[in-house]
């Protein structure tokens, strides 16, 4: 290199840095500019569409945030906002999405061996939301491919949620749930490999796939994750006040929205704690030492001739499971696996905390429209040999009155001692009864896709995950 060429590189250098300066100062004012048209749509989304700082990354695949700051390619922010101003716009609040459902931090949840469908999931839930609300800033036509699959999401009924969709994209699925190989390859049992197959799934990711996810892996700060996931479940507890404040400027196109952010907000409850709910307070023969005073008791001996002034009460009052039903929805809609392992996680919990009298009455009823098998279970061995056993019983629709029909039979023949209440595992999908019954009654939901408006206003209502069960377990 000659030596006049070598004294120009600091000049070349500071130049292309002055460039790349200008490029993410004008990124910068194109990302403000499609802040304030969506803030003036969605007023309701005022801060988290102002939550972000900015940075630019040669290395981003477009545009990315982990939560606290938002990464973006310079080049391909300038390109994008040539060419389409509208899908930079989706763009920006595809990622105020995801951070305000939580996706960053949800791997640990959604249980997968294949995070490329992770993320697929993760960004068709997000695109289903933003294809819903009737904003101009963000409108734009639904291919072919989006339409289909937006109908295949939409048949039962169910909140769309990432779950949802990982069920129906999972290669492990049926194919009636895939939607895309025919039915030969069904036949034959090769569709999981199918070409295909792969080629439906890559169709989604290039039509769904908008922003980096990199980040979410891989944090710039050790300390962002937690920060910000707690940050953005305080602006998501936050936007779902405001957007039922803002009802009629949403209007229905935010119902989707509205739905999933319920789903993201709602407390979550120890199960264990939850079960004592319906213990029965008895009295045992043990030593009550909470009612027993040490300070007579050792007066006593020291001053009368060891004879204790005082002892401690020979029975006790205790908390404890007596007679208990656990109601179990076995209609079509139902997974056989998750309703065993709610048994077998229940029964664990209840027998870990000592949680039953001696004379214990626990009976194990599976429904649909109507009872399919009441199983009476009066010890551990019982219900080690009935698990072994266990098979679901049903399929049929799903009506809740029977089971409270017929505990009000056994009651009346005197079959449980004292019945405080019943656990009923469901979907929720079903026809609830109209009047409250004498016992404590808890609805359990143990999948993301479930439906718990109609619960009457005297039930229980609890929503837990498979993985939440088994930390109760392992506490």
């Amino acid at each position: 290199m000659k030596e006049k060429d070598r004294r120009n590189i600091p000049g070349i250098v500071q130049k292309q840095n002055e460039r790349e300066v200008k490029k993410a100062e004008l990124c910068h004012r194109i990302f403000q500019r499609a802040q304030t048209q969506l803030y003036m749509e969605m007023r309701y989304m005022d801060v988290p569409l102002h939550a972000f700082g900015f940075m630019p990354d040669g290395q981003i695949r477009g545009l990315g945030t982990d939560g606290k700051t938002l990464f973006f390619f310079s080049d391909w922010i300038l390109e994008l906002y040539r060419t389409d101003p509208v899908l930079l716009n989706r763009s920006f609040l595809h990622m105020v999405m995801h951070c305000l459902m939580g996706h960053l931090w949800s791997y640990s949840g959604l249980q997968t061996e294949n995070p490329e469908l992770m993320d697929l999931a993760f960004d068709i839930t997000v695109e289903y939301m933003i294809d819903q609300l009737e904003v101009r800033c963000i409108r734009k036509n639904q291919s072919f491919l989006r339409k289909q699959l937006y109908q295949k999401l939409r048949e039962d009924g169910h909140v769309i949620t990432p779950g949802r969709v990982l069920a129906i994209l999972s290669p492990d699925q049926k194919q009636s749930d895939v939607a895309a190989p025919s039915k030969s390859l069904h036949e034959t049992g090769e569709y999981r490999q199918s070409a295909e197959l792969q080629a439906y799934l890559q169709g989604l990711r290039s039509e769904f796939t908008v922003d980096d996810h990199h980040p979410w892996r891989h944090p710039q700060d050790p300390k962002i994750p937690l920060e910000q996931q707690k940050r953005w479940k305080e602006m998501a507890e936050t936007m779902e006040t405001e957007l039922k404040l803002f009802a009629r400027e949403a209007g229905a196109s935010s119902k989707e929205l509205e739905a999933n952010l319920e789903i993201r907000n709602r407390r979550r409850y120890s199960y264990r704690s939850f079960l004592r709910k319906f213990a029965v307070l008895k009295e045992e023969l043990k030593a009550d030492l909470d009612s027993f005073d040490t300070i007579y008791y050792c007066y006593g001996l020291e001053h009368f001739g060891n004879v204790p002034l005082i002892e401690p009460q020979e029975t006790s009052e205790v908390s404890k499971v007596e007679d208990f039903v656990i109601a179990v929805d076995t209609s079509m809609s139902t997974n056989g696996d998750l309703v065993k392992r709610f048994l077998e996680e229940t029964w664990s919990i209840l027998t870990e905390e000592g949680s039953f009298h001696r004379k214990v009455c626990v009976h194990i009823i599976q429904c649909d429209d109507q009872v399919r098998e009441d199983r009476k279970i009066t010890s551990s061995e019982e219900m080690e040999q009935y698990l072994k056993e266990f098979k679901v019983k049903g399929r049929g629709g799903t009506d809740f009155r029977p089971v409270f029909g017929y505990i009000s039979q056994l009651l009346r023949e005197k079959a449980f001692t004292h019945l405080k209440g019943m656990i009923y595992f469901t979907d929720g999908y079903g026809i609830y009864p109209a009047l409250r019954p004498l016992y404590e009654t808890a609805f359990v939901f143990l999948q993301e896709d479930y439906r718990d408006l109609d619960v009457p206003a005297w039930a229980v209502k609890l929503i837990l995950t498979p993985d939440e069960l088994l930390e109760e377990r392992n506490e």
